[in-house]
């Protein structure tokens, strides 16, 4: 009875945690976008992993963490390249041609993205409905983006795309290597190891009109820094490690509708209805994904 007190516990504890991770992420696209009317892509995803790798290996230090085992880096490796570098530069230079609430419809997609690297990383044989769900999913988003006219932001839209491809690598090897490792120091390590690249680059690529940015654009950053890049990493992968990767992950559909009241909020964008017709579209899709996905 213990025992069964103690699971019950823990899953809810790991939903909470999900739900606090996404509700953090859902803020990244917006933050994102007023970093990058004021300063460039480059430099923005530069710093916020120089920034975010700092305060983790401080919190590394603090607590005394052991490296990780040689068969841990690679899969750290690839979460780096996913969730550190890979996402936000794409999704910084897709910003410089889409709206944020138009690159939250590509948010839409990460959870399918994110299921479909868990297939292949775990080796699991989906049922044929899950692909069903997979392709039209991608169709609505594909469509959507014709829609409004590719040929204005083919480019934005491309850029989305292989963002979210990126990160559901990121997120598959993060959830799958928290088991072993813990984790908020999948992320942590996976900060430290981009750490020595982007510290450099920082003072190479730092604006020489610094001054000139606002407290929009500051604020930005300070957000995607220490939010998107480190604190919402904590609480979801803790969150995955409680309550389970297939069913906390779940909550993951949440963020496009929490991201697009924020773009709507704060940045004054106009949320139309085929952007929330789309979103809820592709939703339904990832749902239908989940549910065949073993």
């Amino acid at each position: 009875m213990v025992t069964d007190t103690i699971s019950k516990d823990e899953s809810v504890s790991g939903w909470i945690n999900g739900f606090i991770g996404v509700l953090l992420f859902s803020g990244s696209m917006p933050a994102t976008k007023l970093a990058v009317m004021e300063m460039s892509p480059i430099f923005v995803t530069i710093a916020r992993a120089a920034i975010a790798g700092v305060l983790a290996l401080s919190v590394l230090l603090i607590y005394k963490e052991k490296r990780p085992e040689k068969k841990q880096i690679f899969p750290l490796v690839l979460v780096s390249i996913g969730c550190v570098i890979g996402f936000p530069l794409l999704s910084a230079l897709a910003l410089q041609y889409l709206t944020s609430a138009h690159s939250i419809v590509f948010l839409g997609m990460l959870p399918l993205a994110t299921a479909v690297f868990g297939v292949f990383r775990g080796g699991e044989r989906p049922h044929p409905i899950f692909w069903l769900f997979s392709i039209i999913g991608s169709l609505l988003v594909v469509g959507y983006a014709f829609s409004q006219g590719i040929l204005a932001s083919p480019v934005g839209d491309i850029l989305m795309l292989l963002a979210v491809i990126l990160c559901g690598m990121g997120y598959a090897e993060g959830a799958k290597l928290s088991k072993t490792l813990g984790g908020w120091q999948v992320i942590s390590w996976a900060l430290v190891l981009a750490l020595p690249i982007m510290v450099p680059l920082f003072f190479i690529y730092f604006p020489d009109h610094i001054e000139t940015v606002s407290f929009k654009g500051w604020f930005g950053m300070a957000y995607i820094s220490l939010f998107s890049m480190f604190i919402g990493f904590i609480f979801w992968y803790k969150g995955l490690a409680q309550g389970g990767i297939a069913t906390v992950g779940q909550l993951q559909l949440l963020q496009p509708f929490f991201g697009l009241g924020l773009a709507a909020y704060f940045l004054h964008e106009q949320v139309s209805m085929g952007m929330l017709g789309v979103t809820i579209g592709v939703i339904l899709c990832v749902a239908g994904t989940k549910k065949f996905a073993k």
